[in-house]
C-alpha cells in the first residue's frame, strides 16, 4: 500500500487532513497549531513531497526522516507531521478493520472521562453553570478565575475575584464534584504563588498554566511554593520537552496535544514517560469532530489518562461534517469501536464551513504594557 496524495483542508477554526492511498483507503487527521492553521496548511502540502509514494503504515519511520532531516522542528512541522501521523494510524487500522486502541496495545478503558467548562460574566452565571452542567452528568468542572476585564486590574483585586468566582462555584455544586482551575498563563510568579495560597482550601483537583511555559524553572519555582497539582504542557510539542518537565518534578499532570506533540506515534512516548514518574495525561483537546475522535483512540490506549475537554461532543458546528457520531453519556464518552479513529471526514460537505481565520488583537494591562 502506497500513499498516492495528501489533501488539507481550512474548515472552519480547524485544518483537517486526508490522506489517500493506492487502495482506496483514506486516512483522517486534524492539526492543533489553531493559532496559524494557514502555517500548517503549507507545510502539510509541502511535506506532501516525501509522503507520496511512502508506505503509510510506516509512521515511526518516516517520523525519523523528517525529524532528522534538518535542525529546523518547531510546532509548525510538529502539527503537520502529527495530522498526517493520525490519518497513517486511521489508513492501518482501517486496513486491518480494527480501532487505533487496539493497535496501540488494547483499551485500558470502554469510556472517557471529560469535564464541562463552567463560564459566566457574573458570580451568580458561574453558580449556574456549574450546577447545570452537574445536571447534565459531569462530574469534573473547568473554570478560568477571571473575568474578561482582568488584565486592567491590579493583582488584589485579580486575587480577590478569582477567590469569590471559585467559591460561588464550590457553593453552588458542593465538594464532591471535581474542579479545576484554567489560569490560562495569566498570571507572575509572585501572583500565582498568592492565588494558590488562597485557593487551598477549595479543593481543587489541578492548577493549570499559571504561566507561561518559557520556562520550567519559574514553574517549578512555583510549585515549589503552592499546595495545588500542576497541570501544563499544551503549547509543548516534543517528547524532550515533556521529559524536562516531568524530569523537574514539577507537575502532577501533563497536557500533550495529539495534534501538535506528534500524533499517537510520539504522545505514546511521552504518555510512557509520565507513567514511569506517576504522571497523570490530562490531554489538551480543541477543533472539531475529527480531533476528539482521534484522542479517545489515544485515551482508551493508556492506563494514565485523567481527563481532557468535551469539546462539545452533543452539539459541535462540524458535527455535520462527519461520518459517524460521538456518544457522550454522564460525563464521559465512549470510545468508538469502528476501525481507525472512528469517523470519517465528509469532503462533501466541508465547503459549508468557510475557514475563520483568526487576527491577532493583543491583550494589555492598565499601562498598555502587553498581557499574555
Amino acid at each position: 500500500m502506497k500513499i498516492e496524495r495528501i489533501k488539507p483542508f481550512l474548515v472552519g477554526g480547524c485544518l483537517l487532513v486526508r490522506v489517500y492511498t493506492d487502495e482506496g483507503i483514506v486516512g483522517n487527521g486534524e492539526a492543533g497549531l489553531w493559532a496559524h492553521h494557514r502555517l500548517v496548511y503549507e507545510a502539510i502540502q509541502e511535506l506532501g513531497d516525501y509522503y507520496v509514494g511512502q508506505d503509510p503504515t510506516r509512521m515511526e519511520h518516516h517520523f525519523q526522516v523528517l525529524s532528522r532531516n534538518t535542525h529546523f522542528m518547531g510546532s509548525v512541522l510538529s502539527a503537520a507531521m502529527s495530522a498526517l501521523d493520525i490519518a497513517m494510524w486511521d489508513i492501518l487500522g482501517k486496513s486491518v478493520g480494527r480501532p487505533v486502541h487496539q493497535l496501540l496495545g488494547g483499551a485500558c478503558r470502554d469510556k472517557v472521562k471529560v469535564f464541562a467548562n463552567v463560564s459566566g460574566n457574573t458570580l451568580e452565571q458561574r453558580a449556574e453553570s456549574a450546577a447545570e452542567n452537574v445536571e447534565r452528568g459531569f462530574t469534573s468542572l473547568r473554570t478560568t478565575p477571571f473575568f474578561p476585564d482582568c488584565a486592567g486590574q491590579n493583582s488584589s483585586t485579580v486575587i480577590k475575584t478569582a477567590v469569590e468566582i471559585v467559591r460561588a462555584i464550590r457553593e453552588a455544586v458542593g465538594d464532591e464534584v471535581d474542579l479545576g482551575l484554567e489560569i490560562h498563563r495569566n498570571l507572575a510568579p509572585h501572583e500565582a504563588i498568592l492565588l494558590a495560597g488562597e485557593l487551598a482550601p477549595f479543593r481543587i483537583l489541578y492548577y493549570e498554566d499559571p504561566l507561561a511555559p518559557q520556562s520550567i524553572q519559574a514553574l517549578r519555582y512555583v510549585a515549589q511554593h503552592v499546595d495545588i497539582p500542576m497541570a501544563t504542557g499544551e503549547r509543548f510539542y516534543s517528547l524532550y520537552q515533556f521529559r524536562e518537565l516531568i524530569d523537574s518534578q514539577t507537575v502532577s499532570l501533563i497536557r500533550p496535544d495529539l495534534s501538535l506533540a506528534g500524533g499517537y506515534t510520539q504522545c505514546k512516548k511521552i504518555a510512557a514517560l509520565a507513567e514511569s514518574s506517576f504522571v497523570g495525561v490530562f490531554p489538551h483537546l480543541m477543533g472539531s469532530p475529527v480531533n476528539t475522535a482521534a484522542f479517545l483512540q489515544f485515551d482508551a490506549s493508556i492506563p494514565n489518562y485523567v481527563l481532557h475537554e468535551n469539546n462539545r461532543v452533543e452539539d459541535h458546528p462540524l458535527n455535520e461534517v462527519i461520518d459517524g457520531s460521538l456518544v457522550f453519556q454522564s460525563g464521559y464518552i465512549l470510545v468508538p469501536d469502528r476501525p481507525g479513529i472512528g469517523v470519517e471526514i465528509r469532503e462533501d460537505r466541508l465547503s459549508r464551513f468557510p475557514y475563520e481565520p483568526r487576527t491577532i488583537r493583543g491583550t494589555f494591562h492598565a499601562d498598555e504594557s502587553v498581557a499574555h
